[in-house]
């Protein structure tokens, strides 16, 4: 297996840097289908006979052990090189789904909770973090664009995998023809079973023809010294072990957390969410099931649109600002939300659209914010420390939206008035995200790695 090895994949001279976002998509594209679980998550609650928060439970369980297997496995990320990790990711990603569909066939939720959950949260963490630190690597001068293109593709990921579903779950359930049709238990297994095979391949090709740059490259004309003269931006270097002991990785980790547990109350319910925002008199949805379906891979387009725009934005006013829009301008959105979203589709669509863009921003643009904070030297494993703030969200989020709606009633017979308390929980979440953005400064230099001690590897991206 020694074809998995860092020094395995150095990038000849003259090796063109834009033959990297497409290897990163491959991965992110497909860990990406972790967004698109609401496409099923009906269906679940009728085979296993369970509440939607008992359901909500196996996206929340992946999403931990995203964040806790990113923080765990960050530095052997970077010590091993993006194939190694890549790979590991796939085999990781692909057995949760093998075994969460044993647990659907043989109606055991705990075996999803292990499977989707568990097995395939670990590949879902070190398959998130692997291409990002190598794009911050390829992309010195544009750190902000290098990880708005590797990120995207995990927001993206439901744009694909949500119409696909949809259909395999058509193909394979022969009542999908019934008026109110739910897909089987069955059916949602066998699509487990179809993106197993499907997701293995497309990710071991991203692993085959990922590339690391040479310790002393660097891109034509680029000056390492002209990020001193922007705001917040360090040439020093904290290690991740030291930048854990620095308010600034506090302060971001809180702003994450909030800006990504809003998202989630949106994402996690989207589909029935605006099934429920528009019902008619006698109780049933002016929404289609496949219409609800198009909205799930419209917010998909947002999550991915915004990874890219809002974080290539970010490099021209800065990452604290771009945050503060992210955090302040998407509290006022959501109030809107949960206020008048039931007025017309359209402002629903369009302010579900700007959230989840400002979502989807926040993911792709704290790496780089890491990078300006903290430098190049370790910063795929401070990525992967700060992404345990996602994991607190993916429990936070569904327990807030699913606790709420599961007190107000029964799902499928939802109203939008049964989603303001949850909803104006989450502007609360994002003006106290707001707060804790304001307060960044930069690092004190106590916390700064002697120069000496950090290679010319690593200050171009690389490991000590």
């Amino acid at each position: 297996m020694s074809w998995l090895d860092r020094d395995r994949t150095i990038a000849p001279p003259g090796f063109n840097r834009w033959l990297i976002p497409p290897a990163a998509l491959a991965v992110h594209l497909c860990i990406g289908q972790a967004y698109a679980t609401s496409v099923y998550k009906t269906a679940l609650v009728k085979h296993f006979d369970a509440s939607l928060t008992q359901v909500g439970v196996i996206f929340s369980i992946a999403i931990v052990m995203l964040g806790l297997s990113a923080a765990v496995m960050g530095t052997w990320v970077d010590k091993n090189g993006p194939r190694k990790a890549m790979a590991t990711s796939a085999l990781f990603w692909t057995a949760g789904f093998v075994v969460g569909a044993v647990g659907i066939f043989t109606s055991q939720l705990w075996l999803v909770y292990l499977g989707y959950g568990v097995i395939g949260g670990i590949g879902l963490g070190i398959g998130y973090i692997s291409p990002v630190s190598t794009l911050i690597k390829w992309f010195p001068d544009r750190p902000g664009l290098a990880t708005g293109m590797a990120i995207m593709g995990f927001g993206g990921g439901a744009l694909i995998a949500s119409p696909l579903s949809t259909q395999l779950l058509r193909f394979y359930d022969p009542n999908s023809s019934a008026e109110g049709w739910v897909a089987s238990g069955d059916s949602v297994a066998k699509l487990f079973l179809t993106l197993a095979a499907v997701y293995l391949a497309y990710m071991l090709f991203g692993a085959f023809t990922i590339k690391v740059p040479a310790a002393d490259w660097k891109p034509d004309g680029f000056d390492p010294s002209t990020l001193k003269s922007k705001p917040l931006v360090t040439s020093d270097n904290v290690s991740a072990a030291n930048s854990i002991r620095t308010k600034q990785f506090w302060l971001v980790w809180i702003a994450l957390f909030c800006n990504v547990t809003a998202g989630i109350g949106i994402l996690e319910q989207a589909s029935p969410m605006i099934q429920d925002f528009f019902r008619n008199a006698d109780g049933t949805s002016a929404v289609s099931v496949a219409v609800a379906g198009g909205f799930v891979g419209l917010l998909s387009i947002a999550n991915m649109g915004g990874r890219f725009a809002w974080s290539t934005l970010s490099d021209v006013i800065g990452r604290k600002r771009i945050y503060m829009v992210y955090l302040g301008v998407g509290a006022a959105l959501y109030a809107v939300l949960a206020l008048f979203g039931s007025g017309t589709t359209l402002l629903f669509v369009v302010l579900a659209v700007f959230i989840i863009s400002f979502y989807g921003g926040g993911f792709a643009t704290v790496p780089a914010y890491l990078r300006d904070l903290f430098g190049t030297y370790q910063v795929g494993a401070i990525h992967g420390r700060l992404l345990t703030a996602w994991s607190a969200a993916g429990i936070a989020g569904p327990l807030i939206i699913n606790g709420f709606l599961d007190a107000q009633g029964t799902p499928g017979e939802l109203t939008a008035a049964a989603y303001q308390p949850a909803l104006l929980t989450m502007v609360g979440l994002l003006v106290i995200g707001f707060g804790a953005n304001l307060l960044v400064k930069p690092v004190n230099p106590k916390f700064h790695e002697p120069v000496k001690t950090v290679s010319k590897e690593s200050v171009l991206g690389g490991t000590k």
